[in-house]
């Protein structure tokens, strides 16, 4: 069974149709690369998928389960939408951090929000913040920042940020870590350390979305790649199929542009 399946997505906003009946399915522990042109609909497709912006019709699904269909107006319901982004991580291409919370303090504060909502929350308090804590440490050194849990965000570089972004998005274990564009607002010299995190997730079979202008590390990270035009899915593939052997012109055209 996928662990994500997406049928026929469509999203517009209002006569502009952005997503034109999106598919395609991801097995737990692949990663998938979606690449294409600026205005393809590759981060509209990452919106939707995290209920940032509600489709208009179209399924997804999680581990089998249903989390938006289209044609049932309960899975739209307003209530339901907070649980359903439980189930994916974002991550944004401007961090998007907190500066009034450290580093440490920006990865705990979804954590220590939801349990607050436990029912056991006041039985267990220290026990639970206790974890809160021993997780997001863990997670911070994962991200080799250790030693930077107490820095404010305006004291961090950029690739600093971004992998405090990563231990943040990873502290609610979500069954999809979603990436939007994660080095575009980083300097050349900073990229390498943020893909290098990256790659580390894929080796430890953590499921992912990618979407990136990262050509060769889409081709390096990536089970498959899928390649947006216009909104619509001109091609999917292996990475081998898709770089090394395109069987749609759009995507031949964009690959070659793209490099040269």
């Amino acid at each position: 069974m996928s662990v994500l399946e997406v049928k026929d997505l469509r999203k517009s906003f209002g006569k502009l149709e952005v997503l034109k009946g999106i598919s395609f399915s991801l097995e737990k522990g692949d990663t998938i690369s979606i690449i294409g042109s600026s205005g393809s609909g590759k981060t509209t497709l990452l919106r939707c998928l995290n209920f940032l912006e509600t489709p208009n019709s179209g399924i997804i699904s999680v581990n089998g389960e249903k989390l938006f269909d289209g044609a049932d107006s309960a899975s739209q319901r307003d209530s339901e939408i907070r649980k359903k982004r439980l189930h994916f991580g974002l991550v944004f291409q401007s961090f998007n951090l907190f500066p009034q919370y450290t580093a440490l303090g920006n990865v705990k504060l979804a954590s220590n929000l939801l349990a607050k909502e436990r029912l056991d929350y006041q039985a267990h308090k220290k026990d639970i913040i206790a974890e809160i804590d021993e997780n997001a440490r863990g997670l911070l050194s994962q991200m080799g920042l250790a030693d930077k849990i107490d820095l404010y965000p305006h004291q961090l570089s950029g690739g600093q940020q971004q992998r405090v972004a990563i231990a943040r998005a990873l502290a609610l274990s979500p069954d999809v870590l979603c990436f939007d564009e994660p080095t575009s607002a980083l300097d050349p010299e900073l990229t390498g350390e943020v893909l290098k995190v990256i790659l580390s997730l894929a080796e430890k079979y953590t499921t992912m979305v990618i979407v990136t202008h990262e050509m060769q590390f889409a081709r390096e990270v990536s089970s498959q790649v899928l390649f947006m035009d216009k909104g619509v899915v001109a091609e999917c593939g292996t990475p081998e199929e898709v770089f090394g052997n395109p069987k749609n012109e759009r995507t031949k055209q964009f690959l070659e542009r793209y490099s040269g």
